[in-house]
């Protein structure tokens, strides 16, 4: 194994609990690249990483990532300390960067491609993945006592499809689109609004707040959606609870899991050479 600071962690997903990911291993050193689609579709835009694909630089916290159109800008960024992200939801980039640690953080609750084959060190978040099989560890990413947790034989809990409760609210305060269409913002994230306020626009179908609360979540302006996508996120609780401009607990603790994850195997593989 060669240095942290030689070393590639490539990560798959750019969203908001990926970039708690990302800011474990680009703090402690490592050389990361995060692969996206070209029109992410995050809600949480104001942590989620993945917003440099529209803005060509976007900064979390103390992490700046900015988009690459080419490998030669993937070294420049890195060169600037800063993570570079690259759209390539493929992954075709991984055979030609040979990193040692692929991370998969795309959260689909299923596997979109990533295997064991792909680098000595693979990880996936969330279900969809079987440790020992498809990757080398699985995180539990299902909210509770086992969130986090490293799993090396089987897989996570499956997915419910019920949002973790904030505020005490679950599914009302998440908003599935209406209609099919062009997406046109009329309030922002960080805004206060009250029950049946409009926030935004599908195709002209006016899109009304759940609940009272803060605008936590909205997808990115002039995209065309499908009807069900989930668009938005209204957090009920008093707005001095909430800082919708860092990064969430969960997304922490995902992160710090996937580093250990990455040491143990590290570890590992050292004790063979």
């Amino acid at each position: 194994m060669g240095k942290i600071n030689e070393t590639i962690v490539v990560i798959r997903g750019g969203g908001d609990l990926a970039t708690g990911v990302v800011q474990k291993f680009q703090r402690t050193g490592f050389k990361v690249l995060i692969l996206e689609i070209a029109q992410p579709l995050a809600i949480r835009r104001t942590v989620a990483l993945c917003s440099a694909v529209y803005d060509g630089v976007y900064q979390v916290e103390d992490i700046k990532a900015r988009r690459a159109d080419s490998f030669e800008e993937i070294n420049k960024i890195w060169q600037a300390s800063e993570v570079p992200i690259l759209i390539d939801p493929e992954g075709k980039s991984i055979e030609k960067l040979k990193p040692t640690i692929v991370v998969d953080a795309i959260l689909a609750k299923r596997n979109l491609g990533t295997s064991q084959q792909l680098a000595p060190i693979t990880i996936a978040l969330g279900p969809g993945f079987t440790a020992g099989k498809d990757v080398d560890i699985v995180i539990e990413t299902m909210r509770g006592h086992a969130l986090a947790k490293l799993i090396f034989s089987g897989t996570a809990l499956p997915n419910t499809g019920v949002p973790g409760i904030i505020g005490g609210k679950s599914n009302e305060r998440v908003i599935h689109s209406p209609a099919g269409g062009k997406v046109e913002h009329i309030h922002q994230i960080g805004d206060r609004v009250k029950k049946d306020q409009v926030l935004f626009k599908v195709d002209n179908v006016e899109v009304k707040s759940p609940l009272d609360g803060t605008l936590r979540g909205l997808i990115e302006a002039g995209l065309t959606i499908r009807k069900g996508l989930k668009v938005a996120d209204v957090d009920p609780r008093p707005s001095e609870e909430i800082d919708y401009l860092a990064i969430s607990d969960k997304a922490r603790a995902l992160g710090g899991a996937a580093l250990e994850a990455a040491f143990i195997k590290m570890n590992q593989l050292k004790s063979l050479e």
